[in-house]
């Protein structure tokens, strides 16, 4: 008898263990294709505040942080969104806005390792933006 409660318990202990105690994800991730390039906190890429963005946060390097162009702004990739970039294993947040020159382009901040932007080049990417779920109707999704 008490081999079959100590099977019992483990069965019981099993299933609890597999089960899924996952919150619902509250946001719809919104893919989306762009240029992305890549930048650091230097006058000769930016401006002579090479650390401050232009919505006034302070850029230091680990941030990950992404400037974005105006355009993808009134598409809803506005100040403080999530963004996960596939290639990358960390989400960033839209913290800088890029000259109005630029349309449909994402640059990446990378802090001081300058070789890594350089190598990073220009190229076309697929990033996933997020959306709360319940603002989702409000969202511009026009091309």
């Amino acid at each position: 008898m008490s081999n079959n409660k100590l099977i019992g318990f483990l069965i019981i202990s099993i299933f609890w263990g597999c089960k899924e105690d996952k919150e619902e994800d509250p946001y719809v991730w919104i893919p989306l294709e762009v240029t992305a390039t890549a930048y650091n906190s230097l006058p000769s890429q930016t401006n002579e505040a090479p650390t401050i963005t232009a919505w006034g946060d302070t850029l230091k390097p680990g941030v990950k942080s992404l400037a974005v162009s105006r355009d993808l702004i009134a598409k809803g990739l506005k100040y403080g969104t999530m963004v996960r970039i596939d290639t990358f294993p960390d989400t960033f947040y839209i913290n800088d806005k890029m000259h109005p020159r630029w349309k449909n382009k994402i640059d990446i901040y990378m802090g001081k390792q300058i070789d890594t932007a350089l190598n990073w080049g220009k190229r076309k990417i697929i990033i996933e933006y997020a959306v709360l779920k319940e603002k989702l109707d409000s969202l511009p999704l026009n091309d």
